[in-house]
């Protein structure tokens, strides 16, 4: 998520929350007796008569309306976590004999050749988040079923990711492996 995104985010979060509050402190107000007398009803006479004239129809434009913030709701909430993966050229370094840059796809693509290179592992794909340097790597690993996770686990840290720190010239690198567990697929028999 680039920074424009989360400032934009954390704006209409604060401004959504400013508002509930204010209507939260303005029912509590009134449901004290702070604008007159509590016995009084929130909803006065005409908008009770406005449900009243339209109560099929009013009940289902709020429906539709509740669905539709919801839909948008979870679309957000789905954005935030997910990152999308680049095949821009990440740039290492800038000197003044000129700019060092390296493939998206070919780091992504050497990653996953490490990883797959585990016994423990099935198959192995992987992706960098971002062009900028350092960017994230993204692993999706599908892992036999019967290998130690701890095995999966330092190959990943040992080699796989140690070569990336190596190449890249890094001391740290971010990295999320999402692991499936499969059963070793059996090889197929030929006949002659």
């Amino acid at each position: 998520m680039n920074r424009k995104t989360s400032r934009g985010n954390r704006w209409g979060l604060a401004l959504v929350g400013m508002v509930l509050v204010v209507l939260g402190g303005l029912a509590a107000a009134r449901g004290l007796g702070g604008f007159g007398s509590a016995q009084t009803s929130i909803v006065d006479g005409s908008v009770q008569g406005f449900f009243a004239r339209n109560s099929p129809a009013i009940w289902w434009a709020v429906a539709i309306v509740s669905i539709v913030v919801a839909l948008l709701a979870l679309r957000w909430l789905s954005v935030q976590g997910r990152r999308e993966i680049t095949h821009r050229p990440i740039r290492l370094e800038r000197s003044p004999t000129g700019l060092s840059e390296v493939s998206a796809d070919g780091v992504a693509h050497a990653v996953a050749a490490d990883v797959a290179s585990s016994p423990a592992v099935l198959n192995a794909d992987a992706g960098l988040t971002s062009a900028h340097y350092p960017s994230e790597v993204r692993l999706r690993i599908v892992a036999d079923e019967r290998a130690p996770i701890g095995e999966l686990s330092r190959h990943l840290s040992a080699i796989a990711l140690q070569h990336l720190r190596d190449a890249l010239h890094l001391d740290d690198v971010q990295a999320v492996a999402r692991v499936s567990l499969e059963p070793p697929r059996t090889p197929h028999r030929t006949v002659h």
